[in-house]
């Protein structure tokens, strides 16, 4: 594969997830310059003229890490499930591959982007979005929200990837987006988070759908973030005992 593909399947379309589950692999190379294994893989479907693309992450290809579990990419669906529970898609579909070449792994719908435009290009113009990336980020303790994983795909949307540093049960909430921070979260928002939370604290299919992934003491924290965010209804501020910002910024 010479170059990035400029059309995809619409991450929007509900009917992408099972795309990315059942599509046929046809094509796909290594994304240079990634810290960890990263692919780029054409997919074909027999209810499509045209193929789709999705990123793969296989467990195979992942460099250790001393604060985070191996199998990362269990995270990265993890975020998935947990924005469609919440009901605000901010990440695309993402679903897990086990026969992939390199074994186990995250497949994601593939966002074709400007890949110069960055939430700093981003943020004037798509304010309102980005503040729910950072109650989304706050609430899954994302470690990891760079510059460069918030991209711009069709219609103008926006969408978060490189989600595998989340869900930590110690606060590692590092992020670029800090330009709202001590503002108050929008109430639609606090009300799905609460919705959420109830659900998760009931069992069911919305703690079953993130169990498969996580385990009970990261849902336990996440929970407790929930609670936090429902008491303060406030985005939180840069932490000043330690460091809040990833790097590279972008």
């Amino acid at each position: 594969m010479d170059a990035f593909p400029d059309r995809s399947w619409d991450p929007a379309d509900p009917s992408t997830e099972q795309r990315l589950l059942t599509g046929e692999i046809i094509d796909g190379g290594r994304i240079p310059y990634a810290s960890n294994y990263v692919f780029l893989i054409e997919l074909r479907h027999p209810d499509d003229a045209e193929p789709g693309y999705g990123v793969y992450k296989p467990a195979r290809g992942e460099n250790p890490l001393w604060d985070f579990p191996p199998n990362l990419y269990r995270r990265e669906i993890a975020a998935y499930r947990l924005s469609r529970a919440l009901g605000w898609d901010l990440i695309p579909p993402t679903v897990e591959r086990e026969e992939l070449e390199h074994g186990p792994g995250s497949l994601q719908a593939f966002i074709p982007t400007d890949y110069r435009c960055t939430f700093f290009e981003l943020r004037e113009a798509h304010a309102e979005r980005l503040r729910q990336f950072a109650a989304f980020d706050a609430l899954a303790n994302n470690a990891d929200r760079k510059g460069g994983h918030v991209l711009k795909g069709e219609g103008d949307r926006l969408w978060g990837i490189d989600n595998a540093l989340m869900f930590h049960e110690e606060e590692k909430l590092r992020t670029v987006i800090w330009d709202w921070a001590s503002e108050p979260i929008a109430d639609d928002w606090l009300a799905d988070i609460a919705a959420l939370r109830d659900a998760l604290e009931a069992g069911g299919e919305a703690r079953d759908s993130l169990a498969a992934y996580l385990d009970e003491s990261e849902i336990g924290a996440l929970i407790a973030r929930a609670d936090r965010l429902l008491s303060e209804r406030r985005l939180p501020e840069p932490p000043l005992d330690r460091r809040g910002y990833p790097w590279p910024l972008i």
